[in-house]
């Protein structure tokens, strides 16, 4: 793995973690902050199957994951993902949370590269801890 998927790991982890402390609709607005960027670029139905591969990537880890499609109402996208996760404890929660954004995050690099992933979150989450 480069080291630059190592920092874009660890600063999903560290935000994740973060944001589920604050409460699960803080973890869900980095899915919501992200998936602004991530439409204008791969559109609703690409958000919508790499979240769906993501889910299933992750379920074996986390079979509580919710499976459905996202809703194309944006202000109800991730509400099932809020309800999986508000059903956990707080540590649970951050890691399933973390895994998902690791992977939905993995796969999508994998398809516009690195650069382009660590600028579209830095762009979504304000930050530039990716650095």
């Amino acid at each position: 793995m480069a080291t630059s998927d190592l920092l874009r790991h660890q600063v999903i982890i560290n935000i994740a973690e973060q944001h589920t402390v604050g409460g699960m609709a803080l973890a869900i607005a980095l899915w919501e902050q992200m998936a602004i960027q991530i439409v204008s670029i791969v559109g609703v139905d690409g958000l919508t199957s790499l979240y769906a591969r993501s889910i299933f990537l992750s379920q074996p880890r986390f079979p509580w994951l919710a499976a459905s499609p996202l809703p194309p109402q944006t202000e109800h996208r991730f509400a099932e993902l809020k309800m999986s996760l508000e059903g956990q404890t707080p540590a649970q929660a951050s890691e399933a949370n973390s895994l998902l954004l690791i992977t939905f995050t993995d796969i999508l690099a994998s398809l516009i590269g690195e650069q382009l992933m660590i600028r579209i979150l830095g762009l979504a989450w304000g930050t530039d801890n990716f650095k």
